[in-house]
């Protein structure tokens, strides 16, 4: 403002100029720069509060009203009550406006003895414009800083309460259990092209998600992390893509989208078969043509975002079933990722408790300890419907129960009382979700077992999945495919095929 001031005393008698906003919240009008061009002007900033009626009239001017000369002897009182201290004399006071939406005014005071010509009206007339942008990068300047803050306040205190030192720590079991999934991430990391992570509950979608956007170009940027399946339906658009001041009741100022958030960086939406339809149509544009518009907005934005998106309902089954986009299914399965169950990497357990016990150690303030072989057999034992996020429940559990000198595993997995390992569940019974042995399996059907023999539970699966591929005529996905037969996700039915060895091309011509 200072150079500004400098710049059009050139043109105009000044003693200095102000640049004031007001707060429809609190009504108030704080003085946010000043300008000084004359040794004797002296102003001090403040916010001042109006009355209803002054500010009434004052909201008024700034929506409608035009440029209006204060002299010594107008009565113009309202617009004078908001002025600091010091700004006496001939003034030109006129509203910034910016799409028909108020962000300030602008002042010019006049040196002592001297007064503003219609000359000096048009010339002021020319700064309004300028200054109306000057304001609204200030106003997102310091909305975006207040933004960082918060984050970071965020950031440390998440860090603090899950026990980590930062976010982009290592991924446990990224050289066993996980090692194919994170061959895949750095694959997919340094492109731009969306992601799509599959799996059950619990399986560490959002670490997986992190781990690309920290390999990625984009990890200085911010890394957003959205539920789409928390979101109510009437304001999923105002939560993704933002809402201008007014656009709907409660809009009381203008808000960014999760999208404008998530600029140069990478935003992750989980449980992305949840977004209601017009939603889907939306973040299909923002996919295609890299611009948002705010509701009730009429101006597009640019945004560089990339997308990961999560997910672990069957999309497939969705489409067919019309309440999954086939557009949207096809831009964001560029590049699938399945995750596996923690009963398809029991190897990675010892490891899993060893992290979760050190993070309930810091979270809770209690010793470190370590689980002994007894706990890990139970651990292993155990059948983890919740998958990794069950687990570290269970650790959080045992190390308070222990208090500080052991992991209570048992009473923790038992919630009071003894737990034994999960027996293994008669053939006749058996099911999909257990655990699938890592030897790799025959590459021909297995021989059918004889009626009363005991065959091997990978033997079994095997004779299972491929019962349900000959009465499907190989087909895996729809209604009629062998998933919706065997009532499991096609995606842990191809999992289950790969380490079985079972090739469903082998079925496609066979009669049902």
């Amino acid at each position: 403002m200072q150079a500004i001031t400098a710049a059009v005393s050139a043109a105009l008698p000044l003693r200095g100029v102000l640049v004031l906003r007001g707060d429809a919240g609190s009504r108030t009008v704080e003085t946010i720069a000043v300008g000084v061009a004359h040794d004797g002007f002296r102003v001090a900033p403040r916010t001042a509060e109006l009355p209803a009626d002054a500010w009434r009239k004052f909201l008024r001017w700034l929506k409608d009203g035009e440029t209006l000369q204060l002299a010594a002897t107008d009565d113009h009182a309202w617009l004078r009550a908001a002025m600091p201290a010091g700004a006496v004399g001939d003034m030109l006071a006129g509203p910034l406006r910016a799409a028909g939406e108020a962000t300030g005014m602008l002042v010019v005071v006049a040196q002592p003895g001297m007064g503003f010509t219609a000359s000096h009206r048009a010339t002021f007339g020319q700064l309004l414009e300028p200054l109306t942008v000057a304001v609204e990068n200030d106003g997102r300047f310091h909305e975006l800083k207040s933004l960082r803050e918060a984050a970071e306040a965020d950031r440390q205190t998440l860090l603090t309460r899950l026990g980590k030192q930062g976010v982009n720590e290592e991924v446990v079991g990224g050289q066993t259990g996980l090692r194919h999934v994170m061959e895949r991430v750095e694959l997919v990391a340094r492109s731009d092209v969306p992601v799509l992570i599959l799996g059950e509950t619990g399986t560490g979608k959002e670490v997986v998600s992190r781990a690309i956007h920290t390999r990625s170009k984009r990890a200085d940027g911010p890394f957003i992390r959205v539920n789409c399946g928390a979101i109510p339906p009437e304001l999923v658009d105002s939560q993704l893509f933002g809402h201008e001041k007014g656009s709907f009741t409660g809009a009381a100022e203008q808000h960014q989208g999760w999208f404008e958030r998530a600029d140069r960086g990478t935003l992750f939406l989980d449980e992305i078969g949840e977004l209601p339809l017009p939603a889907q149509v939306r973040l299909l544009r923002v996919l295609q043509d890299h611009q948002i518009e705010r509701v009730g907005g009429k101006v597009p934005l640019h945004v560089d975002v990339r997308i990961v998106a999560a997910t672990h309902r069957d999309l497939g089954a969705m489409v067919q079933q019309k309440t999954f986009r086939e557009d949207l299914w096809y831009r964001i399965n560029i590049f699938p990722i399945l995750l596996p169950t923690l009963r398809e990497r029991l190897e990675d357990i010892p490891a899993l408790v060893r992290h979760f016990a050190q993070r309930a150690a810091a979270r809770f303030g209690l010793p470190a300890v370590e689980p002994s072989a007894a706990d890990l057999e139970l651990l292993a034992g155990y059948d983890w419907p919740g998958n990794i996020r069950e687990l570290g429940a269970v650790i959080d559990r045992a190390a308070i129960l222990g208090g500080g000198r052991r992991l209570d595993v048992a009473t923790a997995l038992g919630l009071g009382r003894q737990a034994q390992p999960v027996p293994r569940m008669p053939l006749s019974d058996a099911t999909l979700y257990e655990v699938v042995p890592e030897e790799p399996a025959a590459q021909h059907a297995a021989p059918p077992a004889a009626a009363g023999d005991i065959v091997p539970l990978a033997q079994a699966m095997q004779q299972h999945i491929e019962r349900a591929l000959t009465a499907t005529r190989g087909r895996i996905e729809g209604r009629r495919g062998a998933a919706a037969l065997l009532d499991i996700n096609p995606h842990t039915l191809r999992a289950r095929m790969r380490k079985l060895g079972i090739d469903p091309n082998r079925f496609r011509d066979e009669p049902p």
